[in-house]
């Protein structure tokens, strides 16, 4: 597979990500919701602030383990690929439906901000999806890991933005869609599970043809 191959087939899984609804997605429209436009997309950079770090993380786990334990390396490559497929399957079997938001009041956009990117920092599943994550895409044949990373951190904050601050833009709008069509929600919850799979089983071919 091409590096350019891989990078499509990253942003293919990105997309998926963060298009389901989740905690990340919520929260962004509680803010725009709550405290107006300019509170959604304050609370989108934050989330794309903890988005960055995330990037950096698994991009100094990947380097260590690929230069430092090989085989720890190759080892987690397969549990990732594992887990991607659990994340999958449970997402494939769950209903995901997104419930009603309160009303609109005054919410300062620091503070929209840093919730978002302690929430998104703090969130221990974050680390440990990057770690299985991550060992997929990053890989030495495709040149310099912090090179492939900042690629990487660059399209996960540019996804989010493009995701997350269409939200913020269009709340209303996203708020009838999100919670008069669980149908909806539910459907784009599986598809992202099946994709989950898809891709895991790509990166497990691709590791051992």
């Amino acid at each position: 597979m091409t590096y350019t191959a891989n990078l499509w087939l990253f942003v293919t899984l990105l997309f998926g990500i963060i298009v389901i609804p989740g905690m990340d997605m919520l929260f962004v429209l509680a803010n725009a919701l709550t405290g107006g436009k300019r509170a959604g997309l304050a609370a989108t950079a934050g989330i794309m602030t903890g988005g960055a770090a995330h990037t950096v993380f698994g991009a100094v786990g990947v380097t260590l383990l690929a230069q430092l334990v090989p085989t720890v390396f190759a080892a987690l490559l397969y549990a990732g690929a594992a887990y991607m497929v659990w994340i999958g399957l449970t997402l494939m079997r769950s209903s995901i439906t997104v419930g009603t938001i309160g009303e609109a009041r005054g919410r300062s956009l620091w503070r929209a901000f840093r919730q978002g990117a302690i929430t998104c920092l703090l969130n221990p599943k974050a680390y440990l999806f990057t770690l299985a994550v991550y060992p997929q895409f990053l890989l030495p044949q495709y040149g310099a890991i912090w090179l492939q990373a900042l690629v990487m951190g660059v399209l996960t904050v540019l996804m989010q933005l493009t995701v997350y601050g269409g939200l913020a833009v269009a709340a209303g709008r996203s708020r009838t869609f999100l919670t008069s069509s669980p149908r909806t929600t539910i459907m784009i919850g599986r598809a992202a599970g099946l994709l989950f799979i898809l891709v895991a089983l790509a990166t497990v071919w691709r590791a051992i043809s």
